[in-house]
């Protein structure tokens, strides 16, 4: 990669997140606050594909973050017209689209159902952390767009009420998490308190122990071979790059999970439709939240382009979304330090 000019990225890719979906007029959020954008949202990707296919660089890959259509789909049935509207915009542009699953996809399919679907954008691999995907119905797995650089996408629904059958034993052990600092009749509801555990609720989840070790090994993988890995997520999970009641139900092992690995530079999620943004000043490692297309005005735009080159990532963003510089801070894990 020497020989890459500095001033040429070493790759590009698009993020975009929350898009949502439904062939309805406008309405509003849970708590009736903030508008939302149904039928326009698909506008909007359309925006984001005409400009990356007429980049100069074109982008190598395309990150869906999460919630690709909404969940008042389901009861209208057309969930599936609706996610072949979306797929199709999706797919106009030439190259490939990773896709995250996030609460809405559960709200319209089956954990078996999307795992047979095109939302599974996961190598027909096996579950080691060489193999590309992680084992089982997780639906968790990295790839490298270039030699040096790693992509995680993480199933932060793994323990979850969401997509699950409320016989099976992951339902009633995630019930009997949320349950312990959640006591509404309506679990979409927060607890009331303040701070984060206003996060345990029935629109959230979490990451299991399993695909908690898997991440583990694929990160060690990392370390070992000098990459820059960059994890994306539906749910944050920084308590600063979001509000409380979006975060990951067990946020903190992620996180601990980050800061014993030197290779992770980034970490990039949805959900939260304000976006947010935070640096971690003991790893560096920058935590970014995209704003969301769903409940951006049919005027404005929600989606960004990436280059990648050897020491920053650089974020053009369209909209909502703002410009970011990204730098990659040469650090330390806690491993390095014998305190793993």
């Amino acid at each position: 990669m020497d020989d890459c000019p500095e001033q040429t990225p070493l790759f590009t890719f698009g993020v975009i997140a929350d898009i949502q979906y439904a062939d309805l007029d406008d309405g509003y959020n849970y708590s009736r606050t903030r508008r939302r954008y149904y039928r326009s949202s698909l506008q909007l990707v359309r925006n984001a594909q005409e400009s990356w296919s007429e980049s100069a660089v074109r982008p190598k890959f395309i990150l869906q973050l999460g919630d690709v259509i909404d969940g008042f789909n389901k009861g209208r049935g057309a969930s599936d017209r609706a996610l072949d509207t979306v797929l199709g915009e999706l797919s106009r542009g030439p190259v490939e689209v990773h896709h995250v699953w996030g609460n809405h996809e559960f709200y319209n399919f089956s954990r078996s159902a999307l795992l047979r679907s095109e939302l599974n954008s996961a190598p027909s691999t096996d579950g080691s952390p060489s193999g590309g995907r992680a084992a089982g119905d997780i639906y968790a797995y990295h790839f490298s767009p270039c030699p040096g650089f790693t992509f995680v996408v993480l199933d932060a629904y793994d323990v979850s009420l969401l997509g699950r059958e409320e016989s099976s034993v992951e339902y009633q052990e995630a019930l009997s998490t949320i349950r312990q600092y959640n006591n509404n009749e309506d679990l979409n509801c927060p607890p009331d308190t303040q701070g984060v555990l206003r996060r345990f609720t029935m629109f959230n989840g979490g990451f299991s122990k399993d695909q908690l070790d898997w991440l583990d090994s694929v990160l060690s993988s990392a370390d070992e071979k000098q990459e820059k890995v960059t994890i994306v997520s539906h749910l944050p999970v920084h308590p600063y790059s979001t509000g409380p009641i979006c975060l990951a139900w067990n946020y903190d092992e992620l996180l601990a999970i980050i800061r014993s690995h030197s290779s992770v530079v980034c970490f990039m999620a949805g959900h939260d439709h304000d976006g947010g943004y935070h640096q971690d000043k003991n790893t560096g490692v920058h935590h970014l939240t995209l704003e969301g297309v769903i409940e951006t005005p049919p005027d404005d735009n929600a989606f960004g382009t990436v280059s990648v080159y050897e020491n920053r990532m650089v974020l053009k963003g369209k909209g909502r979304i703002r410009d970011r510089v990204l730098l990659f801070s040469g650090r330390q894990s806690d491993a390095d330090h014998g305190t793993k």
